[in-house]
């Protein structure tokens, strides 16, 4: 069986995840889109479904299922709702904050954290960005100070996903700019620490139901406890939750692939012009085979992570291959799908259109398109 065929038990879980996306994560419709809604209840019954706990061991509330079948679960669900925003709050939820405290965390943090984010009675956000450190991300001017068992930190994080309903912030911060990558240090800091408040809120062009804020650390005092790994190895742990991040959170835009493919052909096949159905102009077949290959050549590229970090290997090379050309494929299907449908494409009533604002935004979190060419120059030696 090749790395991303999906088994039988795979295929019976992604068949449940479209089945209970289809069934549960109805409320995303176009009002809901535009006035940026999260969906609180689709979120506990993503959590009761076990997504959020899918990668987490038995013993620390989760199921301690392999990555490969957390993504085809992912990809299900996906392909079974438009709300792409709920699983971007998840996926972001997954990788910078479980996975990093079941990898980084010491027992007494995994205890008190992991059944709550498997649960979902904990909603997690990861501060890391700021108004001056993007791309360039480990020139973070957020200051740690150490005060004897507690840090200070002093600072501000711009555009954190969950940030306006978080519970639990993995945020990221130097004791020392001097010092680079080499200075920053990650920490856990729970809502309500004094000193901590959410700042601005952004209003977004796509994943408008995924709620994104500044985060503000204002002599917010927190235990030398609260630290996520050795002091000065945040950048570890960061890359990290990135390599996890990069290579998984675009699963969920295969199904939307699939689905966005499928409702095209329907379309194609039933729409009529010229006295005949669309699909049969050449113009318009060919763009259906274009998403079709895309959609064949993504699938691999993606589940080649899941069987890497299953198999206990880095795949930091890989993740950043399928952020980058799964992000770009998903933003030309999109635009594809548009223009298949014509002015009913354009309509928000459609939401068809509403993949194509998600799906831009897909070349830029997680690292852009540009920093995946120079992860991927370095890997080749250049």
């Amino acid at each position: 069986m090749s790395t991303w065929e999906l088994s039988e038990d795979q295929q019976r879980l992604q068949a449940g995840a479209v089945a209970f996306a289809r069934a549960a994560l109805t409320a995303s419709g176009p009002e809901d889109e535009r006035a940026g809604h999260f969906d609180h209840e689709g979120w506990k019954k993503c959590a009761d479904f076990g997504v959020l706990g899918m990668p987490i061991p038995e013993a620390y509330g989760g199921q301690g299922l392999g990555l490969s079948e957390l993504l085809a679960v992912m990809e299900g669900l996906g392909y079974g709702t438009r709300d792409q925003g709920l699983l971007f709050s998840i996926n972001a939820h997954l990788w910078t904050n479980s996975i990093p405290i079941l990898i980084y965390g010491k027992d007494e943090q995994r205890t008190r954290y992991l059944p709550g984010l498997c649960d979902g009675s904990i909603i997690g956000a990861n501060g890391a960005s700021e108004p001056d450190a993007g791309s360039d991300i480990f020139s973070m001017r957020t200051r740690a100070r150490r005060d004897g068992d507690h840090y200070v930190l002093n600072g501000t994080k711009m555009f954190v996903s969950n940030a306006p309903i978080a519970d639990l912030v993995v945020a990221y911060a130097t004791i020392d700019p001097a010092l680079g990558a080499m200075g920053v240090t990650a920490f856990l800091i729970e809502k309500g620490t004094p000193g901590m408040s959410v700042g601005k809120k952004f209003d977004k062009m796509g994943l408008r139901t995924s709620p994104m804020a500044e985060l503000i650390f204002e002599d917010c005092r927190i235990p030398v406890t609260s630290r996520l790994g050795r002091e000065g190895r945040g950048a570890e742990v960061f890359e990290s939750s990135m390599e996890w991040e990069r290579g998984c959170i675009l699963a969920n835009c295969l199904g939307a692939m699939r689905r966005q493919l499928e409702e095209c052909v329907k379309h194609a096949r039933s729409r009529k012009q010229f006295g005949k159905a669309i699909g049969k102009f050449q113009s318009v077949a060919n763009r259906l085979v274009d998403m079709k290959v895309r959609l064949d050549t993504c699938r691999p590229l993606v589940y080649r992570i899941g069987a890497l970090k299953d198999a206990g290997k880095d795949a930091v090379m890989e993740a950043a291959v399928a952020k980058l050309y799964v992000s770009e494929c998903y933003v030309k299907s999109s635009l594809d799908a548009v223009q298949t449908f014509g002015g009913y494409g354009y309509m928000t009533e459609q939401q068809i259109e509403r993949d194509v604002r998600d799906a831009i935004g897909s070349t830029l979190y997680s690292g852009t398109t540009e920093i995946q060419r120079n992860i991927i120059a370095r890997g080749l030696g250049l």
